[in-house]
């Protein structure tokens, strides 16, 4: 198994929602960008639901999630996993990110977004206990993993899911 360390978060001081994701996959940890398996779906919502191009470089998009107040990071900062799936994460290794200084710097966030069950799970557990109470009641919605390995629910159905964050952003 392998040590791996998530990427620092795409924020601004005026995001309005987070998505949050569990840790990178292969893919993505060696292109050193979020969501850079070419089947994952998320660039593919962000294009879809808030109007970031895929077309654009990998910057040009992060910079489109920025003016659309969305900020992008993973819940946890370092964790061992032998592959790019969520279930092979070993628990015992689970370093999470810091959300208190995170959620203290960008005080106008008002909902986060789980990118799939691990990400939500692993914020409940690792994360929710350690906040203050007003950082732990921000509002929270999980979404269906962008992930290809995520096929138990249509596009449509997972598109449609994702559209919540217009109620945010």
């Amino acid at each position: 198994m392998n040590s791996i360390y998530s990427f620092p978060p795409v924020a601004s001081a005026s995001a309005k929602c987070l998505i949050l994701g569990s840790m990178p996959g292969k893919v993505s940890l060696s292109a050193q960008q979020y969501y850079a398996h070419p089947r994952n779906l998320f660039w593919r919502f962000m294009s879809s639901v808030v109007g970031v191009p895929e077309s654009l470089s990998y910057e040009q998009r992060c910079a489109a999630l920025l003016e659309h107040r969305i900020a992008l990071w993973d819940v946890l900062k370092t964790c061992t996993r032998s592959s790019s799936l969520d279930s092979d994460i070993d628990e015992s290794s689970i370093v999470p990110n810091d959300f208190l200084e995170f959620l203290s710097e960008h005080p106008h966030i008002q909902c986060i977004y789980f990118n799939g069950a691990k990400a939500e799970a692993s914020y409940l557990r690792y994360v929710q206990p350690q906040l203050p109470l007003h950082l732990a009641n921000i509002e929270k919605c999980r979404l269906p993993s962008t992930s290809p390995a995520n096929a138990a629910m249509s596009l449509a159905v997972k598109l449609d899911q994702w559209r919540a964050i217009t109620h945010t952003a």
